[in-house]
């Protein structure tokens, strides 16, 4: 029986890895013998490499790493074991390099090399690891570098002396359309240089652009004269209606004045029949809420507000004969966004503003307010409101961030006063702004009115009476 087992555990041990065995028999022949004459053999010291790594590829979780050909943990084996890795190094590395083409051991160390060298720090460790050959090639090349960046700085210079003086020429050119600001003006958007959403360093630029395109967005003041079957009373009340379904569908006030001005270009340029009047208004409003609403109302909803009085496909079919005779172009310098301007150098006074939204709007229902800008409607507004609240005079600020003088904008309150002495005759217009969400501003403008009418020359005003509102 005591000879037996040995011979069991050994069937046991080279069924389950044939290669441990061979690894133990050779370790006993070390004990008893010494040396053994096999050790000197060079094909058993190649497959002794073998076992000891795929031994230690097999041990613990037993990962394939080193089939991969992982050089990294073959090198930590070999170390773990005591041995001169250089034989065994230069068989795997070029395995690793069959598939790549690449030596890792000579990419490290000039990667290393190169980090030192950037980063300045890291010198005195370069030197300790032995690297000094390849510090002096980095140096090298960084004062190569540093040559050709002096090189490419040097061209460019040669090149900005040739071309100084065009541009030179380009800042004398653009310095007169800048517009400096007078020290007696206040500078209103220096308060606002630190938040990205004012955009103040872009403000004075976007409001010039914008009255650069006043004049092109102009209807004919006087395009009545071509029309057969309609008159200005006739848009009067389509206008009237226009703003109560601007309420009821709660669109921003930049749509409707949009819807307006749709209106007024496209019957500038083609003569409307009375029946197709409604159709054009409806269409201009479902244009302006695309344009400016972030989520603008069905087409069904315009078709029910009109009593159903046309289908879908007409509203669409008139929808492209609008934008077709205006070429699409919907750039309207919007008075809303001057009337923001001014109020900022009013101190965007809640009462005044609301009061100055009223006035404005007084210019979508009187015809007589189509011949002027709408930067200038909006400073008249400005004016007549901080007039009825006592706010002080026009002083330079305002004249600066309105454009206009007292002088320029004094015509038009002159016909706002007018259109409030009078008797009302738009209702849905009176009504929106009689309540308590606008302040009563329609209220309180028309009883302003009554009182102080008598200190405006009215009378003076070379407008036929058939053309009042």
């Amino acid at each position: 029986m005591p000879p037996g087992r040995p011979a069991t555990r050994q069937r046991a041990i080279q069924n389950e890895n044939d290669e441990n065995t061979n690894t133990a028999r050779l370790t006993r022949a070390k004990a008893a013998a010494g040396v053994s004459e096999d050790q000197s053999k060079p094909a058993k010291a190649a497959l002794q490499t073998k076992r000891s790594a795929v031994n230690t590829a097999n041990a613990g979780t037993q990962r394939r790493r080193a089939a991969l050909g992982d050089v990294s943990n073959v090198g930590k084996t070999e170390a773990a074991e005591g041995k001169k890795a250089a034989g065994a190094k230069s068989g795997l590395v070029s395995k690793a390099a069959q598939p790549s083409g690449i030596q890792k051991p000579t990419a490290r160390p000039a990667s290393r090399a190169a980090l030192a060298a950037k980063d300045g720090k890291k010198a005195a460790e370069t030197k300790k690891s032995g690297s000094g050959a390849v510090g002096a090639v980095q140096k090298r090349k960084v004062a190569a570098k540093d040559e050709s960046a002096s090189a490419e700085d040097s061209e460019p210079a040669r090149k900005k002396a040739h071309t100084l003086d065009a541009e030179k020429q380009l800042q004398a050119q653009a310095a007169p359309q800048e517009k400096e600001i007078p020290q007696i003006v206040k500078d209103l958007d220096a308060e606002d240089i630190d938040d990205p959403l004012m955009v103040a360093e872009y403000a004075n630029d976007i409001f010039e652009y914008l009255r650069s395109l006043e004049d092109a967005s102009l209807p004919n003041p006087d395009y009545m004269n071509h029309q057969d079957d309609i008159e200005w009373k006739t848009r009067g009340i389509l206008v009237d209606w226009l703003i109560e379904v601007h309420t009821r569908f709660h669109l921003l006030p930049e749509t409707l004045f949009l819807a307006v001005n749709i209106i007024d270009r496209f019957l500038s340029a083609k003569v409307v029949q009375l029946d197709r009047l409604q159709l054009v208004g409806i269409t201009a409003m479902f244009i302006a809420a695309k344009y400016e609403e972030v989520l603008s109302p069905h087409i069904e909803n315009f078709k029910r507000i009109a009593d159903n009085g046309f289908s879908e496909a007409e509203i669409l079919s008139a929808e492209r004969t609008v934008l077709g005779c205006l070429n699409y172009d919907l750039s309207y310098p919007n008075p809303m966004n001057f009337l923001r301007r001014v109020s900022k150098a009013d101190n965007y006074e809640i009462q005044t503003r609301t009061i100055g939204k009223y006035l404005m709007e007084i210019s979508l229902l009187d015809h007589r307010f189509m011949e002027f800008p709408p930067s200038k409607v909006a400073a008249a507004a400005m004016y007549l409101s901080r007039l009825m609240f006592d706010r002080g005079d026009w002083d330079e600020t305002l004249v600066h961030y309105a454009g206009y003088s007292e002088a320029e904008v004094m015509p038009l309150v002159q016909l706002m006063v007018d259109y409030l002495a009078r008797p009302v005759c738009h209702e849905a217009f009176f009504k929106k702004y009689a309540s308590k969400k606008f302040l009563k501003a329609s209220i309180v403008a028309r009883n302003w009115a009554k009182r102080n009418a008598g200190y405006f020359d009215l009378e003076g005003l070379d407008v036929p009476l058939d053309r009042l509102p």
